[in-house]
């Protein structure tokens, strides 16, 4: 018998392990191919990554992800801990100590990763830039009759609203508008119908705190008021989300995740108590000899704070596609797409509108991909008569399928020889998309940024002209039947007409002048307060023995209300519809 070959045992025995490996890899495979897909962000391949990432999972419950292996190419093995999303259909891996710019991560698990190897991914850190620093605001002349000034609040002094037609019928809701240049305070406010003032909350023009995005939203089972705050610079923005509860009550204040801080474009809350909105990541990139403004959409749990989903434009969208790519673009700072409004389709994805591509994308929300472009250089819709966009904003697909949005058609450069608001209709079997109505304003504006177009019940559509200090209403028809601007130069970044019912918790207010005619002049009014139909005065010689003296119905933001003799005191009631007393205010010293 012959003796065995050492080296020929050997091989044979490590030729049956790789067999036996092989084997038990495509048995994995196979299972991690029949599990349900998980989607993760940073998405696989990703090369936008901040050192600050966490690792999202989506698709199943925190508790069956199982074991992270996280690496990184400079910084090693990373530690940290699974927090699950409060909706339970996810959790995110958070690092206890952050990557480093250029390494590349990877991620290995048991799962089955959408773009994912075996359940393993990669993705690498860039290079962060400096973040943009705080600009001043500009700030607009008051010239005459630029402010509002009200007796029982001075305090307030919001920029004053010139309106030259309403025919637009009643019960359509209330107006929403944030002025961002002044003249001498900013903040989020709210206009009735008849475009008189119902609530301000003022931020002094020289704090050089932007108010962006004002209007109500559903959280839960409330309606909320919800609003970016913060500062400004290159078109672009550093702040939060601000929520309000229907009494003017501080809610939530959303943040962004990984290291980035919310853009002023968009804050959108969905039904499910999630936020959708933008940020801008400036980064170096290879090849570009200046910053370049990367722009990121995140949602975010609001209960939690934790990333639930992650796209950023420079892993999708070429320079080739940006109107303002290299060597177009001038300044310290390049800003290739500008991204300024997400909104979700009917299956769940995301149509997001660039700016600086004049392109509309739809964004698959699971893998980051790009479904289609409508408009710009790659459009993959066949564009009719009319559809043509530049610089556009504010892109939300309609009930119908239709797609509306405000074309602002300068930037600089100009484009178009006026802004207007479209709805376009998406065959997305022909892939041609065809103009349904527009809307213009007469005389003609030309708004070099920002804007909105607002689909309302019944057909009517209200547009914010952006730069332009108008917002306006046309019916069903087309017609104009409301027109009104701020009387000074400033502008809101959006305009809205919604519904809106709330009583603060805060007191009404009054003040008391003497005429020389041995009267009284009586101001009352109650910032936020949508249900007084009238004022009842009191007033007396002692605060203890006030009286009734006088009813008068609201007429606007601040009631006058003339009341006989000179009493020592005054105190006022707001009445309801039924005439009950809602409120009552503080007693003040006739003066």
């Amino acid at each position: 018998m012959n003796a065995r070959n050492p080296a020929t045992s050997v091989s044979r025995r490590v030729a049956l392990a790789l067999l036996a490996t092989v084997v038990l890899g495509s048995r994995a495979g196979a299972a991690l191919a029949e599990a349900a897909p998980v989607s993760v962000f940073p998405i696989p391949g990703s090369r936008t990554a901040l050192p600050a990432t966490q690792i999202v999972f989506r698709g199943l419950p925190a508790g069956e992800i199982g074991t992270v292996r996280v690496t990184g190419s400079l910084t090693g093995v990373h530690t940290g801990q699974i927090e699950a999303d409060s909706d339970g259909q996810g959790g995110s891996f958070l690092p206890t100590e952050q990557f480093k710019p250029k390494e590349t991560v990877t991620v290995t698990t048991d799962l089955n990763v959408l773009g994912g190897n075996n359940g393993t991914f990669q993705f690498t850190i860039a290079v962060p830039a400096r973040p943009l620093s705080p600009a001043s605001l500009p700030v607009a002349r008051a010239g005459r009759h630029g402010v509002q000034h009200f007796h029982s609040r001075p305090d307030l002094l919001p920029a004053s609203i010139t309106v030259t037609k309403n025919t637009a019928p009643a019960g359509l809701g209330d107006i929403f508008l944030a002025p961002q240049f002044g003249p001498v305070q900013d903040g989020p406010m709210v206009l009735d119908r008849h475009g008189n003032l119902v609530w301000f909350d003022p931020t002094p023009i020289a704090s050089n705190i932007l108010t962006t995005d004002f209007r109500v939203q559903q959280l839960g089972d409330q309606p909320v008021l919800t609003w970016w705050q913060g500062y400004t610079n290159h078109g672009s923005g550093r702040g939060e989300g601000v929520v309000y509860t229907d009494q003017y009550l501080p809610l939530a204040v959303v943040k962004a995740g990984d290291g980035l801080q919310m853009d002023l474009h968009e804050f959108l809350i969905t039904p499910q108590g999630d936020a959708y909105f933008i940020a801008v990541s400036p980064v170096w990139w290879p090849g570009v000899s200046r910053p370049v403004l990367d722009s990121v959409v995140q949602e975010v749990d609001i209960r939690t704070g934790l990333v639930l989903f992650e796209w950023h434009a420079l892993d999708h969208i070429s320079f080739e596609e940006s109107y303002f790519g290299p060597p177009k673009s001038l300044g310290r700072v390049l800003d290739p797409f500008h991204v300024n409004s997400v909104s979700l389709d009917s299956d769940g994805n995301l149509i997001i509108s660039a700016r600086d591509t004049s392109a509309i994308y739809k964004i698959d929300h699971s893998t980051g991909a790009i479904i289609w472009r409508l408009g710009g250089k790659d459009s993959s819709f066949k564009m009719g008569p009319g559809t043509i966009t530049a610089m556009q904003h504010d892109a939300i697909v309609q009930p119908d399928g239709t797609l509306t949005m405000f074309d602002d058609g300068a930037g600089p450069p100009r484009v178009h020889r006026q802004s207007r608001a479209i709805d376009v209709a998406l065959d997305t079997t022909e892939m041609t998309a065809t103009l349904v109505r527009q809307y213009a304003h007469n005389p003609p504006l030309l708004a070099d940024f920002e804007g909105s177009a607002e689909a309302l019940p019944g057909g009517d559509m209200f547009v914010g002209w952006g730069q332009q200090p108008y917002f306006s209403e046309f019916n069903s028809a087309g017609k104009l039947d409301f027109d009104a601007h701020f009387t000074a130069p400033t502008s809101s970044y959006r305009a809205y007409r919604l519904l809106w019912s709330a009583q603060p918790l805060t007191l009404p207010a009054v003040a008391a002048i003497p005429t020389r005619r041995k009267t009284t002049t009586v101001y009352a009014s109650w910032n936020g307060a949508t249900d007084v139909y009238s004022w009842r005065v009191l007033a007396g010689s002692t605060p203890s023995t006030l009286a009734p003296v006088s009813i008068a119905p609201r007429h606007g933001f601040e009631t006058t209300i003339r009341i006989p003799g000179r009493p020592r005191y005054v105190a006022v009631q707001p009445l309801g519809k039924a005439g009950q007393v809602l409120a009552i205010s503080q007693t003040v010293t006739v003066r």
